[in-house]
């Protein structure tokens, strides 16, 4: 059994569509990272599934996974024969891993920066700026639909959906490049219910 903890209008509804986009069973256990609310609660176990208290976090048969990337790897390796992300021995494999890596370790850093208006100090950090973060997606998304090529895959679950955020909050401003792509994104079934299984839950 699967079990995504989640909260509502959070980091984990990119998980949440990836399931989705799966079409797997699950279950989802809500968690309240605001404080106390309706959304959910904190279990006081749940330092034992995700030791900062976030989300998201999966558990699988009793074995938890946090990060998203990792999460998103688990998930398709799990389900190979749902197609969302390429095996081991695929050319595509070391792009996979790649952009999945590159949606936290890289993107997420230079957004919080431009948003938080911190200067960015190259020499020091393991990252890009966010203007160079922006010529690289531009780049990638000029020459082919998805991030692996003519295929849908988790990276745009994962890359693509925190693009999608951080244009919906004007950390990235809009081009023909980016709504383009994010409109392809926004034209899956999978993200629709998501978006209301999201909905219904935070109603709830």
């Amino acid at each position: 059994m699967l079990t995504l903890y989640h909260a509502p209008r959070s980091r984990s509804f990119r998980i949440l569509w990836l399931l989705e986009e799966l079409g797997v069973p699950y279950d989802t256990e809500m968690v309240s990272i605001r404080g106390t609310d309706s959304a959910g609660h904190m279990p006081a176990d749940y330092i034992d599934i995700h030791p900062h208290r976030k989300v998201p976090a999966l558990v699988h048969d009793g074995v938890p996974i946090f990060e998203t990337p990792a999460i998103a790897l688990y998930l398709t390796d799990l389900f190979p024969e749902k197609g969302l992300g390429p095996l081991v021995g695929d050319a595509r494999r070391g792009p996979y891993l790649t952009w999945l890596a590159y949606s936290t370790g890289v993107f997420e850093p230079a957004m919080v920066e431009r948003a938080f208006k911190q200067p960015h100090q190259n020499a020091a950090l393991g990252w890009g700026s966010a203007d160079e973060v922006e010529q690289v997606l531009t780049r990638v998304l000029m020459a082919r639909p998805y991030f692996l090529g003519d295929a849908f895959s988790a990276v745009d679950v994962v890359l693509g959906g925190s693009l999608q955020y951080m244009m919906q909050v004007k950390v990235i401003g809009e081009s023909d490049v980016f709504n383009t792509y994010i409109e392809r994104l926004a034209a899956r079934p999978a993200m629709h219910r998501a978006l209301q299984r999201d909905g219904d839950i935070e109603e709830s």
